[in-house]
């Protein structure tokens, strides 16, 4: 096998690779090596090398990629440390390429990686800066897209073609080719959070992107594990206000922020039934709802805003009391206000509402600090 590799090696190491191809992967060692067969198969006439982006998969997906490495210098991979998500790894990976053009495709075998020669050809003759497979053109087909799945994508892609004003029919498409040079500079406005690299990177382009689609075959998942999840919309939400502000707020404050308005309907909704039904005074309620609120605050953070930094085991306790020890002043400023609030108009929705969203801004901040802190 070592023979029949080498002269593609000997050959791109004088000329440099043409094309980069950016693999996220996370725990899809049953699928980098017959990826990595098929790349081979396909760009036979092309100068390329493939770029496995891996979050630190437990499964050992690093260790096969490596693996290859050893035999095929076109073959590399980032092992991410500390973080997870998507559009980060495939921000990282296009940003570590060698080579003018980079199509991002999934490990997962469902993106149909024949159409790659036909996309670079189309950025290499300058018909194009965006090449995107398609899932919303004639010619397109599905072998393993269920309709739930496809319904949803269908939506999303609805709301951000009218929301931001996107003029690609499949902005929420996984797999894509760009020109390098393109991505560098539209890079600093991009998101590393989330999972749709092409919606934010198209989004902030605003229209100055010149895009080309073209229908693909989508095929069935052989092995691995899906990277969305059932908080994928919230995500997805998440980006879209935060293309609406330009940028102004990053989607992980976005996020923080509505998390903290699920808090705020915990925190009501606890001081609720401590002063109507319980009985107590008006402070201890207002201190019951906080710790409530602040509780759920941290699991549902824990689980969407910092997903890529996620706190597990026993670093979960250490975290909920490290969440609580810095949002401590904010507490402290959100009981006093509320009471004084409260002392002057007794509306009880009104004193509770100003004393929560005094902490906003500080619990933030903090938690990005001390709770949820790059390793």
């Amino acid at each position: 096998m070592n023979e029949a590799i080498r002269p593609g090696v000997d050959s791109q190491a004088q000329e440099g690779p043409e094309l980069s191809v950016i693999v996220p992967t996370f725990n899809e060692r049953d699928n980098v090596t017959v990826l990595y067969r098929r790349l081979e198969a396909t760009l036979v006439n092309v100068a390329w090398e493939v770029v496995f982006v891996d979050d630190d998969s437990p499964d050992g997906t690093s260790d096969v990629v490596r693996a290859l490495a050893l035999q095929d210098s076109r073959v590399r991979c980032i092992r991410r440390i500390g973080r997870r998500g998507l559009s980060g790894a495939c921000i990282e990976g296009i940003l570590a390429s060698s080579a003018p053009y980079a199509a991002v495709i999934d490990a997962d075998l469902q993106h149909d990686e024949t159409q790659l020669p036909k996309m670079l050809l189309l950025l290499a003759s300058d018909q194009a800066d965006l090449v995107v497979g398609s899932r919303y053109i004639e010619g397109y087909k599905s072998e393993g897209f269920n309709k739930q799945r496809a319904g949803a994508s269908a939506l999303a892609t609805e709301v951000a073609r009218k929301m931001l004003r996107v003029e690609i029919a499949d902005p929420m498409s996984g797999f894509f080719m760009v020109r390098r040079d393109r991505f560098e500079q539209l890079a600093p406005k991009l998101s590393v959070h989330g999972f749709k690299i092409l919606l934010d990177l198209v989004a902030s382009a605003q229209g100055n992107l010149r895009a080309v689609e073209i229908p693909y075959t989508f095929g069935a998942r052989q092995h691995g594990e899906s990277k969305l999840d059932s908080m994928v919309a919230l995500d997805f939400l998440g980006l879209v206000l935060a293309k609406l502000t330009n940028d102004i707020v990053s989607l992980r404050f976005i996020l923080f922020a509505m998390v903290g308005g699920i808090g705020l309907v915990v925190h009501l909704t606890t001081l609720f039934i401590a002063l109507q039904l319980i009985k107590v005074p008006f402070a201890e309620a207002q201190a019951a709802g906080a710790i409530v609120a602040m509780t759920t605050n941290f699991v549902l953070n824990n689980f969407l805003t910092y997903r890529d930094q996620r706190l597990k085991g026993f670093a979960i306790l250490r975290g909920l009391i490290m969440f609580y020890i810095v949002c401590s002043v904010g507490l402290l400023a959100n009981v006093g206000v509320a009471f004084s609030v409260y002392d002057q108009e007794p509306i009880w929705w009104l004193a509770g509402l100003a004393g929560a969203l005094m902490g906003v801004v500080w619990n933030y901040a903090m938690s990005g600090l001390f709770v949820w802190r790059k390793k």
